[in-house]
This record gives structure tokens, sequence and C-alpha cells, in this order.
């Protein structure tokens, strides 16, 4: 597992497609803005649980992705631009 800090309005970049962006920290909750191609599921984790570092499906990951077509660097900007 990696672990990063951010701060209000810094945003992490995963596999060139995926954005996590910080919008806010207030007290103990921190609002993000997550962009995500279309293929990409994303779900808070107390709905499907807590799989262990060697449970996640990566050729799962993988297929889906190359089934997909990808999203470009400008879609993901254009869609970073909306969120606070």
């Amino acid at each position: 597992m990696l672990v990063l800090s951010r701060k209000n309005g810094e945003e992490i970049v995963i596999d060139d497609c995926i954005r996590v962006k910080v919008l806010e920290v207030r007290g103990q909750r921190v609002r993000l803005g997550i962009v995500a191609p279309e293929f990409v599921s994303i779900f808070r984790g107390e709905l499907v649980g807590s799989p262990s570092e060697d449970s996640i499906d990566v050729d799962h990951c993988v297929v889906q992705q190359a089934t997909q077509s990808p999203t470009s660097p400008t879609e993901l900007e254009n869609a970073m631009a909306v969120l606070p």
C-alpha cells in the first residue's frame, strides 16, 4: 500500500487516467473528487468490504482497460476543471 499526504486542493494521478483531488478537509472528514474513465468502478470501501492487497484482481483491471477506449489527458483535464 502506498501512503501519501495531500493538502486541500492537491491531487494524485494514478496510471495517467485517474485523478483524485482533495476538495475539502473539515475536522475528521475529507471530501475527494475523482475523475476516471467510465470503465473504472468506484465504490465506498464500506460497501464492498476490505480486500487485502493480495486479493485485488489486477488481471480484471487490465482486461477492462484493454476493452475500453482510453481517456486522453485533455479529457481528464477538462473533467477536473469542473471540480471546485
